[in-house]
């Protein structure tokens, strides 16, 4: 399995960034598809979920500014990242997790760094 993950950088406060992750080699269906984020310092956390029916799940930090979506039919998913602060900086990393697989799988990160 590997995802590739594109879209960070460096954005001043107030901001967007789209992020992407793209899986592929394997063939079973995914089932759940999210973002985490980690601070330097700081524990890895969630930032959001979309589950293969489409349900959304948000961290409350991010709530009404983030938005996450896929693309089944390309296995990708994004975050659209607004009114971005410079708490939301670190490196994001995007979870996926395949029916029938207990296993999730993890990309290899990518930076959002947000300048005040």
């Amino acid at each position: 399995v590997q995802l590739v993950e594109s879209g960070g950088g460096l954005v001043q406060t107030g901001g967007s960034l789209r992020l992407s992750c793209t899986a592929s080699g394997n063939r079973f269906g995914i089932n759940t598809m999210g973002w985490y984020r980690q601070a330097p310092g700081k524990q890895r956390e969630l930032v959001a979920t979309i589950t293969s029916r489409g349900s959304t799940n948000y961290a409350d930090s991010v709530s009404g500014r983030f938005a996450i979506s896929r693309d089944n039919a390309k296995s990708t998913v994004y975050l659209q990242m607004n009114s971005l602060k410079p708490e939301d900086t670190g490196v994001y990393y995007c979870n996926v997790q395949y029916w029938g697989i207990v296993d999730d799988y993890w990309g290899q990160g990518t930076q959002v760094t947000v300048s005040s």
